[in-house]
């Protein structure tokens, strides 16, 4: 088959070319551009930056492959507003899940389409089992929760080639092919922060939210702060000192008054669960069922009952209390490894 290849100038996306040229398919490598530039340590560590692209194009010249570079300014454009305005309101987002479902398993395939591609494939951490996404089977790379937004119809064209390796096995692998990238550190910055704190992108989109009171668990204040967008539910630090550790548990964008208690007031055992993605055979409005459900990107998947509701919600009711459910996080919903579906927590 000739497979598109979202290229990131990284190792896990250059060791997938590479494993499905071995594979006997015709490869074609492309870059998207984001329009944001930057310098310094976090620009760096992003996964769209200058030096990102020219690596992407060297790799593919060892390869053989054909590259292309593709300006994806106005749509990346269109997440990096939704971002901000989400700190606005007093919530989370998590841009990299969006960036998938939008672009690169959204727009790459109109774009495969055009070069006469059969199917696209990344370096993610994931597998596609006879049309099911399923975990990958490093445990501690699975990208499984970032994907549950690729449309269901598509999935029988995607290709993650790194789903059975670890690691360790595909930096071998780019060594032993005298990868550039094959030592390459991972990008751990959101690709559109080159400055190495989110609020300067929030602050330059419109402004960082009203500021307001931090209140104790008695609604007494404790301080004030500048603006809603330095909190996140679940965050220690940068709080006022209380004598023992405080957490944020509620952020009231109306009023800009941000709520910190200590540990145990952030376990909760309900959620609600909006704009719904399902990879299974959708329920019935009405219908029950049983799914372990993963609320960030980090943790563990908790055993729950998920209640479809005709409004287009799901109501997660947790067997145990669940630390810190943060809106605007996605809940991705599990049967064993495969990916049933998911949202984002309301």
């Amino acid at each position: 088959m000739r497979v598109l290849v979202a290229m990131s100038g990284g190792v896990d996306s250059s060791v997938a070319a590479l494993l499905l040229q071995r594979q006997g398919h015709e490869v074609v490598g492309v870059f998207f551009r984001n329009g944001v530039s930057g310098s310094g340590p976090a620009a760096e560590k992003s996964c769209c930056s200058a030096s990102d692209a020219r690596d992407a194009a060297l790799v593919c010249d060892r390869l053989g492959m054909p590259f292309y570079s593709v300006d994806y300014e106005k749509e990346f454009g269109s997440l990096i507003d939704h971002f901000a305005d989400e700190y606005r309101r007093g919530r989370t987002p998590n841009p990299c899940v969006l960036c998938n479902q939008q672009l690169k398993f959204g727009h790459v395939f109109s774009l495969a389409k055009d070069l006469g591609a059969d199917g696209v494939a990344t370096g993610h951490y994931a597998r596609c089992v006879d049309g099911a996404l399923r975990r990958g089977k490093d445990q501690n790379k699975d990208q499984s929760y970032y994907l549950f937004g690729i449309d269901r119809s598509v999935l029988p064209q995607v290709h993650f080639p790194l789903g059975d390796l670890d690691k360790q096995e595909v930096r071998a692998i780019a060594t032993e092919a005298d990868l550039r990238t094959a030592q390459k550190p991972e990008s751990m910055e959101i690709c559109f922060v080159t400055s190495g704190d989110y609020r300067d992108v929030v602050r330059q989109r419109g402004g960082g939210g009203i500021p307001g009171r931090v209140l104790d668990e008695h609604g007494r204040e404790v301080a004030r702060h500048d603006g809603i967008d330095a909190f996140t539910v679940g965050q220690r630090r940068g709080l006022p000192a209380l004598g023992t550790p405080h957490y944020v548990a509620r952020i009231d964008a109306a009023s800009g008054d941000v709520t910190v208690l200590q540990r145990p007031g952030l376990d909760q055992q309900f959620a609600r669960v909006a704009g719904l993605r399902w990879l299974c055979e959708p329920p019935a409005e009405g219908a029950e069922l049983r799914a372990a459900v993963q609320v960030r990107a980090r943790s563990k998947a908790a055993m729950a009952t998920l209640n479809v509701r005709p409004d287009g919600v799901v109501a997660v009711a947790f067997d145990a209390p669940v630390f810190a459910i943060t809106p605007g996080q996605a809940a991705v919903f599990y049967d064993d490894d495969r990916v049933l579906g998911g949202g984002f927590l309301d």
